[in-house]
């Protein structure tokens, strides 16, 4: 099997490399690379690396993904989101191939307190939300063999993350100020990328498109970011008590306390029971995922 895998570096697609490796031949790009394209800023040399090298399978874990800066730059965001997918769903296509991308729980609008289910109406409430649904939206269209993973509150050990943010925080300071009013799944990139390597493996072994379409796939349970960083901050007290953080006050307060130039969904939960019954699946606890993480990073 041969497997284009676009956005290398970037939190989803370093695990890729890793979890894709025994399915076959992985060519791994970034917007870096030279002899073939895999810069999303250009469709149509995206198109010709995909003629070129013939994939089975076509991975996109490039994106534009800074919600705030993408409403200043919608024409760029609208690209790499929409264009961009565009351009390889049409050449999966016309080559046979799978498309595998990754979307998002902001192609909703927040409301309510219900897991989003994939057949919901949308309603993004920012150009991100919104370029990340009309890139959906095309691939749909233009190429029968795809799966789309819907996830929100992606983290990762390599790079920056909000864990890590909270405990230089606490260490430095005695209280705390912690969004409590938005609700979603922290979701660990490894876990995205393991599942994302079963799902390729099903679907290849099958004759027909049968499972093709839109999945969400978030870890287990729920929680708000107070939540989160109240986990994080007693988890890394357990591992490792000689940190000696300095917090003393978690205090929760409504996202109207941190304004952003783009708006946030409050209800950011997904529904995975189709993903779970349609892969033959269980998704794990988000706490597990987080205490991993934190075992990897303290």
């Amino acid at each position: 099997m041969k497997i284009l895998l676009l956005g290398k570096n970037g939190q989803v697609g370093w695990e890729l490399q890793r979890s894709l490796a025994s399915l076959g031949e992985v060519l791994a790009l970034d917007r870096h690379s030279s002899h073939f394209c895999g810069d999303l800023s250009q469709p149509e040399r995206l198109a010709q690396t995909v003629l070129a090298y013939r994939p089975d399978v076509i991975v996109n874990a490039a994106a534009h993904t800074a919600v705030d800066k993408a409403e200043s730059e919608p024409d760029l965001a609208r690209t790499l989101n929409a264009h961009a997918p565009a351009a390889l769903a049409q050449a999966a296509a016309q080559i046979g191939a799978w498309l595998v991308h990754y979307s998002t729980d902001y192609v909703f609008n927040g409301q309510g307190e219900k897991p989003w289910q994939e057949t919901d109406a949308t309603g993004p409430l920012s150009v991100y939300g919104q370029t990340k649904l009309e890139g959906e939206q095309a691939i749909a269209a233009a190429c029968a063999k795809h799966l789309i993973f819907r996830t929100s509150w992606v983290y990762a050990a390599r790079g920056g993350n909000f864990a890590r943010t909270m405990l230089r925080l606490a260490a430095e300071r005695e209280r705390l100020t912690v969004i409590d009013d938005q609700r979603g799944a922290p979701t660990g990139a490894d876990l995205i990328a393991d599942i994302t390597a079963h799902a390729i493996r099903q679907v290849m072994g099958l004759p027909e498109a049968s499972l093709a379409g839109i999945y969400h796939l978030v870890a287990g349970g729920e929680t708000s970011w107070h939540g989160y960083a109240s986990h994080v901050i007693a988890q890394a007290r357990l591992l490792k008590p000689e940190m000696g953080l300095k917090v003393t006050e978690i205090a929760p307060v409504p996202t109207s306390a941190f304004p952003t130039p783009a708006k946030r969904p409050i209800n950011s939960r997904l529904d995975t029971r189709k993903l779970e019954n349609g892969f033959g699946l269980v998704l794990p606890p988000w706490q597990q995922g987080v205490n991993r993480l934190l075992t990897e990073i303290l």
